[in-house]
């Protein structure tokens, strides 16, 4: 399409959210948020760490000091969608980011506690920036072949960076307890990496409230092991209840079936489309928690969402209320993504459509050229629905229509039209007269093929009741002739003969 495909200048460059560049800045900005989450604490309870490979660690410390501040230039160079169109206005960009909260904790996380305090402890700030790992997650999982083995993956990662925060909890615990004071604190006199293990198997198995672990007797000890079997019971109900996301029954199968069609495509424009796609994860929710309610509920949920909008359409002002209630149930929503076709010229028209969000554009004759713009609240291809004779469009459609981002749209099918017609006759005369009067108005309506389709009309009725009237007129003649052969059975009485035919003295 023309529109999604128009060059920016090069003074004016920004990032789409959506493309590959933007998705491979926000995968390497997994390393230096997983480095900050998990390193820092570990030198600062095992000061042996820190000690041994200090320049390694002063090194480390800056190069994801740096990631941080460029991920915050990318930020201020990252469009981002309003009314479903991304805005690519640098100033807009940026003055939007800065009024942000996103701003102030990217900042906050950036902050350089170490030239005050030159302690591990000092990139504690460096966990605030751990928002953007949901993102990178969310993304990644959009392209991945296995999404289902990405979400084990997750989950694992996770379990261990729980698992390696509390052995340096409980190893900080047992140096101020003091070390082999007791059998629950950790032992004495071992390297610092064999201490390490033996306080990740004592977290793993406090964590895992398996009770193969020394009884705690000093209070720190009591509370500790508390805190760790409550944290260990919060922990295994969040996996349980997170087993069917880690399935991934819906999304899952989805991006396993994209990854089978994206082999199939090969590299190209189309499966680039492809890859950037991304379910709506709000519509399917929509979408179920509607099923999931009562239907009278339902009804009245409907109505008062789309009821207004539903009644604004012009060929459905004369409908009575009981008309436009059953229709509202039948609202499908769909989204659709930047440069999508919405509908295309001369295609049957089988739905009309309501702008739910975003907008779209009404293409030219050259199918490049937009000639209007819809948004929110407005309507197309509802005289597609209905059969009115002498339409010039007949039930095709007139333009090209595409959405100029993302958009979320409400359709109504030709087939539910017709079905909630059949059970009010009156509506559906009512309907076509006002089609019929709107084609007048706008000068889409030929009078002479509608007087033609009438008189045709007319003609095939008359054919029918002419048809009917023979069928009928032959039922009657074959049943007189069945009543006839009836009265001449055997057992009848012989009737009697006219005078040419008459028994006795013939005439002289």
């Amino acid at each position: 399409m023309g529109l999604a495909s128009t060059p920016e200048p090069h003074h004016n460059w920004t990032l789409d959210p959506s493309g590959d560049w933007y998705y491979w800045w926000v995968t390497v900005m997994v390393l230096p948020i997983l480095y900050n989450c998990i390193v820092p604490i570990c030198r600062l309870c095992f000061p042996e760490v820190q000690d041994q490979l200090p320049g390694l660690w002063l090194s480390l410390d800056t190069l994801s000091d740096v990631l941080y501040l460029g991920d915050i230039g990318v930020r201020l160079h990252t469009a981002f969608p309003e009314d479903g169109l991304l805005v690519r206005d640098r100033g807009r960009i940026r003055r939007r980011y800065l009024r942000s909260s996103s701003f102030w904790w990217d900042a906050a996380s950036s902050a350089p506690l170490e030239l005050l305090w030159r302690r591990p402890a000092a990139r504690a700030t460096r966990w605030l920036r751990a928002r953007r790992l949901s993102e990178a997650w969310q993304r990644r999982e959009t392209r991945a072949a296995r999404p289902g083995a990405l979400r084990v993956a997750a989950l694992l990662l996770g379990a261990v960076a729980a698992l390696h925060g509390l052995a340096c909890a409980y190893f900080a615990l047992s140096v101020r307890l003091g070390l082999g004071s007791d059998a629950w604190v950790c032992p004495s006199g071992t390297g610092v990496w064999r201490r390490y293990l033996h306080s990740f198997y004592t977290a793993t198995l406090l964590l895992a409230t398996v009770g193969d672990t020394p009884a705690p007797r000093r209070v720190p000890e009591l509370l500790f092991a508390t805190f760790s079997f409550l944290a260990g019971v919060l922990a295994f109900a969040t996996i349980t209840g997170s087993i069917g996301a880690v399935a991934g029954a819906t999304r899952g199968a989805w991006h396993h079936d994209a990854a089978a069609v994206r082999r199939l495509l090969g590299p190209g424009e189309l499966r680039r489309r492809l890859q950037r796609w991304r379910p709506e994860p709000a519509l399917a929710v929509e979408r179920d928690t509607l099923q999931a309610l009562p239907r009278a509920l339902h009804e009245e949920l409907a109505a008062a969402a789309h009821l207004r909008a539903l009644s604004r359409v012009g060929v459905f002002r004369s409908c009575e209320r009981g008309v436009l209630r059953r229709l509202v149930l039948c609202l499908r929503a769909q989204g659709y993504g930047p440069g999508q076709p919405v509908c295309r010229r001369g295609h049957v028209g089988r739905h009309m459509f309501f702008i739910r969000s975003g907008l779209v554009a009404v293409l030219g004759d050259d199918g490049a050229t937009p000639v209007a713009v819809l948004g929110q609240g407005r309507y197309f291809g509802e005289l597609s629905l209905i059969h009115i004779p002498g339409s010039r469009c007949g039930n095709r459609r007139t333009a090209d229509i595409v959405s100029l981002g993302r958009s979320e749209l409400f359709l109504l099918s030709k087939q539910d039209l017709l079905r909630v017609l059949a059970e009010f006759p009156g509506a559906r005369a009512a309907l076509e007269a006002e089609g019929r009067r709107l084609l007048l108005l706008t000068g889409r309506l030929d009078t002479g093929a509608e007087l033609e389709a009438t008189e045709g009309h007319l003609r095939l009725r008359v054919q029918r009741l002419e048809q009917r009237l023979r069928q009928r007129r032959d039922a009657a003649a074959t049943g007189g002739r069945r009543g006839r052969a009836k009265g001449q059975g055997p057992g009848a009485a012989p009737r009697a003969q006219g005078p040419a035919g008459a028994q006795g003295h013939p005439r002289v």
